[in-house]
């Protein structure tokens, strides 16, 4: 899919991430734009601390404008073009909406290293098992939430994405 890689898409994330962090001051150095049929369908850039949202990240408003844009919640034959690679939110973000490709410009490690973004972490406690994670999970009153999916799953005309 490299071939369908375009410099221009690319320079406009960059654009992004320079005008969230050193212009706005709204986040982290992150910038994307979401691409279909060569016309860039919707972009963002990191607003979290303009927000005060920790989900305001490039990736996930430029994938809100597009699906907003084609009226779809999945984006396929589009590509993603992110500033610096995905972190997990992001990431997961990018296959709930069946992106085709993505490209990145910076790493982790250089997110890492210039701006102390450590998202390596939050990947080795998400492979955790649930209890024994930072932020601990347990389940609870498990048969009471799922009669509500056994109703879903005999709906005949049930909402499904």
């Amino acid at each position: 899919m490299t071939e369908d890689f375009n410099p221009k898409f690319m320079i406009r994330a960059i654009e992004l991430s320079r005008r969230a962090s050193i212009e706005e001051k709204t986040g982290g150095v992150f910038g994307c734009v979401v691409v279909k049929d060569g016309k860039i369908i919707g972009e963002g850039y990191n607003q979290v601390l303009k927000n005060n949202d920790p989900t305001w990240h490039a990736e996930m408003q430029a994938i809100k404008e597009a699906c907003k844009s084609i009226g779809s919640p999945h984006l396929e034959g589009c590509i993603l073009y992110t500033s610096a690679e995905c972190c997990p939110m992001c990431l997961t973000a990018a296959y709930w909406a069946h992106v085709d490709h993505i490209y990145y410009a910076a790493t982790t490690g250089d997110a890492l290293e210039y701006g102390n973004f450590d998202d390596i972490d939050f990947l080795e406690e998400i492979r955790k098992d649930p209890k024994d994670r930072r932020i601990s999970a347990v389940g609870r009153m498990r048969s009471e939430a799922v009669e509500v999916w056994k109703e879903f799953a005999a709906m005949e005309n049930k909402a499904h994405y």
